[in-house]
């Protein structure tokens, strides 16, 4: 079976594919096409380095990370010189609690929730450590969703930063970002939104969404491993201080000391990720164009079909709401290890991801080790729903 996106992803073409049954896209997605041939073209046609060179190689290769740099902006609709290339999400939320953290002061709150990855909270717990800031946590509601009441509570006029997740990468539930942005714009709060898992649904409209800074990675957004990217307001970013010194984020160097270019430069010290932003920037320029509304009734149909078939098993529960979620679904069989029914799974030819998925305090909330989890992308069709549901059963007879 194919899906209206198939043929622009080619690891579908490749005979006997390990994996066949592809589920584990919240740990990562595969690769569009045009952002592999964008790759291979950085590599083999464009490989030199940047910004410094005065040969027409030099030239070509700062061009093309440019115009990727103005590709991720016209889809984000913010400006490219808001635009910063990282490693990665987890990169990007260190970025920000070393730079824009390095301000804070003892008494300034930072908020963040129990829902959330490591990378968004690990170094918000180190920022803390450092300098000596109140760290207060969202709890979250039997349904696996941050509860926003408690959030009205506990947000004041110490809060400098809300850090939360677009959406939960083991509940699947999406945050209701206005009623987050109004708190914050109450108390003169800024926002902070890991975009990791929301990212691929459409590139976020940071305009409307009214936030501050957003994270995301490249290899969760089809594109490239090793590329991610954080997006700040100008004038945030003007007063933020670098993580990372060396080449390229300098205005000035003596022997007594530096001064700092101006952002984006600032925050990308050394030799960027020349090819892979080049993929990344191919990659949404790919996904900027599709029919998102399509692309989630897709998604919001299979969900509904590997949902519904998960209910009629019941020695399985399922983590996060009925409603209001994307397509990553947690589950647990009672008696048998996540890790286990992953490997069941993987007889079967399904891909998907055991383990507390980075998010080891939620599983503390749940009272769980870990969790079975499947995710969703437009190339995953209704065979793979039923290949999981089918090994699922067979997890279910192996383990319990």
């Amino acid at each position: 079976m194919t899906t209206p996106w198939s043929a622009d992803f080619p690891f579908l073409a490749v005979p006997d594919r390990l994996s066949p049954h592809y589920l584990d896209n919240a740990a990562t997605t595969q690769i569009v096409r045009p952002a592999l041939d964008a790759l291979v073209r950085a590599e083999v046609e464009l490989r030199a380095n940047v910004h410094r060179a005065v040969h027409a190689r030099g030239e070509a290769a700062t061009a093309a990370l440019e115009a990727a740099r103005s590709a991720v902006a016209a889809a984000f609709r913010v400006q490219g010189e808001e635009i910063i290339f990282t490693s990665g999400t987890t990169h990007a939320i260190n970025l920000v609690a070393y730079g824009w953290g390095q301000r804070l002061q003892p008494g300034d709150r930072v908020i963040v929730s129990a829902l959330e990855h490591h990378a968004n909270l690990v170094p918000w717990q180190m920022l803390a450590e450092r300098r000596g800031i109140e760290l207060s946590v969202v709890p979250v509601d039997e349904d696996g969703r941050l509860d926003l009441a408690a959030f009205e509570d506990l947000i004041d006029h110490q809060t400098r930063l809300v850090a939360l997740t677009h959406a939960s990468n083991v509940t699947g539930a999406v945050t209701d970002v206005a009623r987050v942005v109004a708190a914050a714009r109450a108390v003169d709060a800024l926002v902070l939104l890991d975009g990791a898992q929301m990212a691929r649904h459409g590139p976020p409209d940071l305009e409307a969404l009214g936030v501050d800074f957003y994270a995301c990675s490249g290899h969760k957004l089809f594109g490239p491993t090793g590329i991610g990217v954080l997006w700040a307001r100008r004038a945030v970013l003007a007063d933020m201080l670098p993580m990372l010194g060396g080449g390229s984020m300098i205005r000035r160097v003596t022997l007594s000391g530096s001064t700092w270019a101006d952002p984006p430069r600032r925050f990308e010290a050394g030799t960027p990720p020349i090819a892979a932003a080049i993929g990344l920037g191919a990659a949404i320029s790919w996904l900027s164009v599709q029919d998102h509304s399509a692309m989630a009734a897709h998604e919001h149909a299979l969900t509904e079909r590997l949902l519904e078939g998960l209910r009629q098993r019941q020695q399985i529960r399922v983590l996060g709401p009925r409603r209001g979620r994307i397509g990553v679904v947690a589950i647990t069989i009672e008696g048998a290890h996540p890790h286990d029914i992953a490997q069941v799974l993987d007889q079967h030819g399904v891909a998907v991801r055991g383990g507390h998925h980075c998010c080891q305090p939620l599983m503390d909330r749940f009272d769980l080790d870990g969790t079975t989890r499947l995710s969703l992308a437009p190339y995953t069709d209704a065979a793979d729903i039923d290949a999981a549901l089918a090994g699922i059963d067979d997890a279910i007879r192996q383990l319990t």
